[in-house]
């Protein structure tokens, strides 16, 4: 498989994303106060989109180009944004992607930040979704050798 580069895009490059979402005919776009993360060789295989909210960020628009599924690649890019973030990051997704995300720490929220439980409200109204989080890795500890 060709080396791809996992990278944070800033603002000036989102439209790159954007043209990406479109070029797979995604509802989804990358906004000024988003920060948009790729997969990509020469052009994006891969994108996602972060919308930080107080002590966390809020993860959506996913996608990985159908030339590209099933070979790691949303999973990689997922474990490097997870590997950056100091805290939760919240994502809503159907019920069918669980088994997906689950691996990758993602777990039922019991609670979520108003604006993404108001947020969930709404779409619940129009199709099944589950609100997952994940957690940042505590510190590695380091073992204390005893004399």
């Amino acid at each position: 498989m060709t080396d791809l580069r996992y990278e944070p895009l800033d603002t000036l490059r989102q439209p790159l994303v954007n043209r990406f979402y479109r070029s797979h005919r995604s509802p989804s776009r990358a906004r000024g106060d988003q920060q948009a993360w790729v997969a990509r060789a020469a052009d994006p295989v891969a994108a996602l989109c972060l919308t930080p909210l107080a002590g966390g960020h809020w993860l959506t628009g996913l996608l990985v180009d159908p030339a590209f599924r099933q070979r790691g690649v949303g999973s990689e890019l997922m474990r490097r944004v997870r590997d950056t973030l100091p805290g939760p990051v919240w994502l809503f997704c159907h019920p069918d992607l669980d088994a997906f995300y689950h691996p990758l720490g993602y777990r039922h929220a019991d609670a979520l930040p108003a604006p993404l439980a108001e947020r969930l409200a709404r779409y619940r109204r129009h199709k099944p979704l589950l609100a997952l989080v994940s957690q940042p890795l505590p510190p590695a500890e380091t073992p204390v050798s005893h004399p």
